[in-house]
């Protein structure tokens, strides 16, 4: 690594400011968890082939919702067989030393995260999470496990009676969803921290961007906070990106290209060692 990057997170990580730490595929993909938003998440109904973009809505859902919950069982199936990377554990690693000066902001819905240790608390899933279900009515605000009957399906396997029984609303009985921010649907606080997210951006000191394109919104109000007030941006990703641009026109800000199972290990060293 760079010295110069090396005196700015010292720099940081001997200081009070807030650390945030924004995640997207790219980090999940070195777990060998495909992007969805690609071949890997078309979807074949009958003769028709859906994209991503087709299937992740709530218009979808409503139209056939037996698809889209066959859609996000196989990939609830695929992100459970993956296991945390040396990525995910150096953000364990750097929440467990900075405890609350850490905040960890991630578009991932894989549950990756949780897994390697970090905590819900300092943890925002803004895009939600594919191991979680909520009432399809809106009921209340509450969202659940997905039952551990309802199994993840493959491409061939349709939805049982048994699990279009499990995955009704524990509340009123109407059909639960996936507990997933969908491509016709807006963040919201309580499901998306859309409001946390904004907060916690005005008082970071040291953005880190990791694996992420910019393809949704929030993320990039999050870095523009940042960048407008003069926090420091590290962008990390094997390929340049809107986040890199930002990151060296900010404040002391740096590309790092290079895979974040190598990266954030190496910025962790540096920030501890501080």
């Amino acid at each position: 690594m760079q010295e110069d990057v090396r005196n700015v997170l010292r720099e940081i990580a001997g200081g009070t400011g807030k650390i945030t730490v924004l995640t997207g595929a790219g980090i999940s993909a070195e777990s060998g968890i495909p992007t969805f938003r690609g071949p890997e998440g078309y979807w074949t109904v009958g003769s028709t082939v859906y994209q991503p973009q087709e299937m992740a809505t709530f218009h979808m859902f409503c139209q056939m919702p037996d698809e889209v919950w066959k859609w996000y069982l196989y990939r609830m199936g695929i992100c459970g067989a993956a296991e945390p990377n040396p990525g995910h554990l150096a953000l364990v690693a750097m929440e467990q030393h900075f405890g609350d000066r850490f905040t960890l902001i991630t578009q991932n819905v894989d549950g990756l995260h949780l897994r390697a240790g970090n905590t819900l608390p300092r943890t925002y899933q803004i895009h939600g999470n594919v191991f979680y279900m909520r009432c399809s009515l809106e009921c209340s605000e509450a969202f659940y496990p997905i039952p551990a009957a309802v199994r993840p399906k493959s491409k061939e396997e349709g939805l049982t009676d048994s699990d279009r029984e499990h995955l009704r609303c524990p509340l009123c009985g109407a059909r639960s969803r996936p507990h997933i921010l969908l491509f016709d649907e807006s963040y919201n606080e309580h499901h998306y921290h859309f409001y946390s997210s904004l907060k916690t951006a005005q008082n970071t000191a040291l953005l880190i961007v990791v694996g992420t394109a910019g393809a949704t919104n929030l993320p990039n109000q999050v870095a523009r906070e940042v960048y407008q007030r003069d926090g420091v941006i590290i962008d990390v990703n094997i390929e340049a990106n809107p986040f890199t641009q930002l990151a060296q026109k900010s404040a002391r800000g740096f590309f790092v290209q290079e895979p974040s199972a190598s990266a954030l290990p190496a910025l962790l060293e540096a920030m501890i060692a501080a």
